[in-house]
């Protein structure tokens, strides 16, 4: 899968996700103090999945109407570890039953929201 790690996602979790075969573009790597606006502008035109533990991105997509990437996965929880995010993710990939392109996904430990992205 094609994601975009944001600024706040832990580099472990970034390389965990790349091991496992996964594209994945970090923000602390290409281009750290971007907006959450430029992030979700590059996730767009990349057609990424954003990585991020900042809520922001939801008044971004919803209210504002800002650039639909492919998919948001919102962490809503503090990591015990800075691989706990890719493993997180990597368990519900594997899983097969959560669908992410096009969706914004509220990830929590045990429980997992979702509501369609709008499109422009």
């Amino acid at each position: 899968m094609n994601l975009l790690a944001n600024e706040n996602f832990p580099l472990l979790s970034v390389r965990l996700l790349r091991t496992a075969g996964h594209d994945v573009a970090s923000v602390i790597e290409d281009n750290p103090g971007a907006s959450d606006e430029d992030v979700l502008k590059r996730a767009s035109q990349e057609k990424r999945v954003v990585l991020t533990f900042d809520r922001d991105y939801g008044e971004l997509v919803y209210r504002y109407k800002s650039f639909p990437p492919s998919g948001i996965l919102y962490f809503r929880f503090d990591p015990s570890a800075p691989e706990e995010p890719a493993q997180i993710l990597l368990t519900i990939m594997e899983g097969g039953k959560v669908v992410i392109p096009g969706k914004f996904t509220v990830i929590e430990r045990g429980r997992i929201r979702q509501r369609a992205l709008l499109k422009t």
